[in-house]
Parts: structure tokens; C-alpha cells; sequence
């Protein structure tokens, strides 16, 4: 089991920048290969893939909205996943989530995602 506690979201102008971070307790990224992936979901829609980073950091994979603009990385000494959100939108706004995948694979799908943290609100203001 992995428990993941996202946080860093908050209230932004359009241009700005934020960065969240997703903890990981449990059967942490020492001792597990993990994918990771941050989602988001904006009211009445759909869940969508926003980024992900395999277990080494080698593979990165970006949702053709944000790449460029926003960056997945982590530590994983500290067991930590990061996404930092340049030039953020309006339409950025949503709830984030990140999400393990016990995989050396990255996936881009949500199905292959088995743990996930609660979610932190973004909101960015026009």
C-alpha cells in the first residue's frame, strides 16, 4: 500500500506559477518502482491526465495542454513527486491528483493507477 498526500495548490492569476507536491508513505520509492502521475479534474468533467515520470525520471510524459508549461519530476530519497505549473490558465483550473503505478511502464491512462491522494484545489484567476 502507498499513501499519497498532495499539496501546494491554492489561488493564482493567470501567468502565474505554482508547485505541488505529492508525499508518499508506505511502500515508499526506495524499496517499490513506481510510475507517477499527477490527474486533474475541472467541475463537470471528465478526470484527465496531466503528466507522468517513471520510476527512474527518466520518461516523462506531458498532456499536449501543458506541455511546455508545466514539469513532472521527483526525489525519490524524499519519496516525493513534483509538478511545477508555469504561465498557468484559467482553464487550468481543477483538482489535482497524483496517482502510483506499481509499473516500470508509464502509463497515461487512469485505469493503471492503483493508489491515489486526496487531490489539491487549483484555482487561477483571469
Amino acid at each position: 500500500q502507498v499513501q499519497l498526500v498532495e499539496s501546494g495548490g491554492g489561488l493564482v492569476q493567470a501567468g502565474g506559477s505554482l508547485r505541488l507536491s505529492c508525499a508518499a508513505s508506505g511502500r515508499t520509492f526506495s524499496n517499490y518502482a513506481y510510475a507517477m502521475g499527477w490527474f486533474r479534474q475541472a467541475p463537470g468533467k471528465e478526470r484527465e491526465f496531466v503528466a507522468a515520470i517513471s520510476w527512474s525520471g527518466g520518461d516523462t510524459y506531458y498532456a499536449d495542454s501543458v506541455k511546455g508549461r508545466f514539469t513532472i519530476s521527483r526525489d525519490n530519497a524524499k519519496n516525493t513527486v513534483y509538478l511545477q505549473m508555469n504561465s498557468l490558465k484559467p482553464e487550468d483550473t481543477a483538482v489535482y491528483y497524483c496517482a502510483a503505478d506499481p509499473s516500470l511502464v508509464v502509463h497515461t491512462s487512469d485505469a493503471h493507477y492503483d493508489y491515489w491522494g486526496q487531490g489539491t484545489q487549483v484555482t487561477v484567476s483571469s
